[in-house]
């Protein structure tokens, strides 16, 4: 199958990190290639860890050369040939691989080394870094140079920082530790776009208020990836399609360079929920990727209908301001292991 041609933006970027059902079998990803009228650009296969001692790699709850995933990289093998780029996730709730590789030159090594034959044994097309634990600017940028160094500029890097952390330098906005404005200035070329998270109360993606101030703090509108929950039972912050297509059209109307979106995460996607997860890429191809929005699909009935959230836009960095937004509570994600072990 001839890989199929794909514009630089906008993107539209699928976390897959439940890989398996309930009952042990496979969640497949290869409807997002075989179902009409979806245009997916990248998958971010969830989430890599490194462990103690170094060397110990975990995708998710196993080892990757586990037998529980070989459905899954033969699986994304064929979506590499159909023209879809598939990176690995670095990091994310569970926490410990970015402070093993900030400290001493040494110690990196012995963690890196590891991950990188695993992204050349895996073939990985890139690495979304997942920073959600305090790391040094000198430790990030020596591992998106390393990165860039032994894997060449065809190699995608790409960040996914908390909303508010691309709106304010502020500490308590920001789960990363470094800021994201010095390093745009230090390494923008070399990162791709940022899966930025409007979601567990860290922005707002029912209006276009976060995004707009982004671009208007210097952040290139072709870098920002707005990313959102897929089902409410993923995270604060979900936002009804029809809230959802219409801050679409906008973004991609004010935008030329528009940088696209990101859903987490696949397994249960809305409007298909485990039955049709696809549906939500073919939403988004039509609405974000076609040009001719359709009518939205009907919000499924799921319960109360989600508290509306306060906007989330830092205008300034005044310590006296009485807007801060509050810390949000601990989420904890789906793992492929939480769900049928």
């Amino acid at each position: 199958m001839a890989p199929i041609p794909q514009p630089r933006t906008p993107r539209i970027v699928i976390y897959y990190q439940t890989q398996h059902n309930p009952d042990g079998t496979s969640c497949s990803i290869l409807p997002i290639i075989t179902q009409p009228d979806i245009r997916v650009t990248h998958v971010n296969v969830a989430a890599i860890h490194l462990n103690d001692p170094p060397g110990h790699i975990n995708l998710n709850d196993h080892v990757p050369s586990d037998p529980r995933y070989a459905t899954l990289w033969a699986e994304l093998r064929i979506l590499q040939a159909s023209g879809i780029k598939v990176l690995g996730m670095l990091g994310g709730a569970g926490k410990g691989s970015f402070t093993r590789l900030d400290l001493d030159e040494a110690t990196f090594e012995a963690y890196y080394v590891p991950l990188r034959n695993l992204i050349r044994e895996r073939g990985l097309d890139g690495l979304d870094l997942d920073v959600e634990e305090p790391m040094t600017l000198a430790g990030i940028i020596r591992l998106i140079d390393r990165l860039k160094s032994d894997f060449g500029e065809g190699f995608i890097i790409t960040l996914a920082p908390v909303a508010a952390a691309l709106m304010s330098d502020r500490p308590e906005h920001n789960l990363s530790g470094f800021s994201y404005e010095a390093l745009e200035v230090m390494r923008g070329k070399q990162i791709a776009w940022y899966n930025t998270q409007f979601y567990c109360g860290w922005g707002d993606l029912s209006k276009t208020d976060g995004y707009d101030f982004m671009v208007a703090r210097g952040y290139p509108a072709d870098k920002i990836v707005i990313g959102m929950v897929t089902n409410p039972g993923n995270g604060s912050g979900w936002v009804p399609f029809e809230i959802l297509q219409e801050v679409l059209i906008t973004l991609k109307a004010r935008y030329s360079g528009f940088g696209g979106v990101m859903g987490w995460e696949y397994f249960n996607s809305l409007p298909g929920d485990r039955a049709r997860p696809w549906e939500w890429a073919t939403f988004m191809t039509k609405n974000v990727r076609n040009g001719f929005p359709i009518v939205a699909p009907v919000t499924p009935s799921i319960g109360p209908a989600p508290e509306k959230q306060s906007p989330l836009l830092i205008v300034d960095d005044d310590p006296k301001s009485d807007r801060d937004a509050p810390l949000p509570t601990d989420f904890d994600y789906f793992t492929d292991g939480s769900l049928d072990e």
